[in-house]
């Protein structure tokens, strides 16, 4: 899943970037609040880290801009302000969770997945649909009793498909959660990706609705 980091402490930045590209994140990483309002309004991610000390626009008002325009994008305020009034104030203005830095990574990274999950109204940590169970965070796929090895790109597909069972989605809503800056997206990417899904998981789990996209049927889950 594609995440964006807001934060303007270089060396933060850079470790939360590379550690959560490490535990399977797409990360696009700004430094200021103008940059991150920019993105949140134009790109679709999944989740965004947003610090609350941003220079150029504070975090709380870059908040507050997206909320006020319709942007439902789960938000991780991550900010070194722990009194009680700044953390209700964050909430209220439309912050989904609150962690005082420093923070774990892994407990940052278990707090996303929980984010995106929710945003999606999945209560379970593991993903089902028909016989398929997808497990996020330790990034592993089972058929019936089998474990399925994925590639990186291919389970991300995948993870897409079944955290939005029910909705289509297009070929470049999943290259959105693909790629993070940078990085060369390729035309066919996406079908390549579903026609190795399907030979190894079977073609009926994931349909083609021609013209628009693909999905997984929500009737799909047990």
């Amino acid at each position: 899943m594609r995440i964006l980091i807001a934060e303007d402490d270089l060396l933060l930045g850079d470790g939360l970037r590379s550690g959560l590209r490490q535990l399977g994140f797409q990360v696009d990483w700004v430094q200021d609040g103008e940059a991150a309002e920019r993105e949140l309004r134009s790109n679709e991610y999944a989740a965004a880290v947003l610090d609350l000390g941003l220079p150029r626009c504070d975090g709380l008002e870059v908040l507050r801009r997206v909320r006020q325009a319709g942007t439902q994008v789960p938000v991780l305020v991550l900010t070194a302000r722990d009194a009680v009034p700044d953390r209700v104030l964050g909430l209220n203005v439309g912050a989904d969770d609150y962690v005082v830095k420093p923070v774990d990574l892994h407990e940052l990274a278990a707090r996303l997945r929980a984010l995106v999950r929710r945003s999606h109204g999945q209560p379970q940590e593991a993903l089902t649909a028909q016989d398929v169970v997808l497990d996020p965070a330790a990034r592993s796929v089972r058929k019936g009793s089998a474990e399925v090895v994925l590639p990186p790109r291919e389970f991300d597909v995948l993870h897409a498909l079944m955290l939005s069972q029910g909705r289509v989605l297009s070929r470049t809503q999943l290259e959105q959660q693909l790629y993070s800056w940078g990085q060369e997206v390729e035309s066919n990417a996406v079908e390549v990706h579903i026609h190795h899904l399907r030979r190894k998981l079977g073609t009926g789990l994931i349909q083609t609705v021609r013209g628009v996209g693909y999905m997984i049927p929500r009737n799909a889950a047990t």
